[in-house]
């Protein structure tokens, strides 16, 4: 029993509106720390935000648009293959059986 009154005197008490401000406070200076950590901070951090997002935005349309020309080369090259054969096989091109 010692040790439940031992733990009770460690506890402390607060109504729930006081323990949300405490907390949204907390909350509020962890992510300035982290902001000012990467330097995002100051006058001029909404800025940076925005040009990063505007950067990630068009690195990933690049990948996007690489993607598809990657595509359509082998789409293309499987096509022109399959014509010379078919050319060859017909003897457009004075080859084949």
């Amino acid at each position: 029993m010692q040790g439940v009154q031992v733990e009770r005197r460690k506890m402390v008490t607060l109504p729930q509106e006081e323990f949300e401000a405490i907390l949204e406070r907390a909350a509020e200076r962890g992510a300035r720390h982290a902001l000012s950590e990467v330097g995002l901070d100051g006058p001029e951090a909404a800025r940076d935000i925005s040009e990063l997002r505007s950067l990630l935005d068009a690195f990933n349309e690049a990948k996007k648009t690489a993607g598809l020309t990657i595509v359509r080369m082998l789409v293309t090259g499987l096509v022109m293959a399959t014509l010379a054969g078919a050319f060859v096989k017909l003897k457009v091109f004075g080859g084949g059986q």
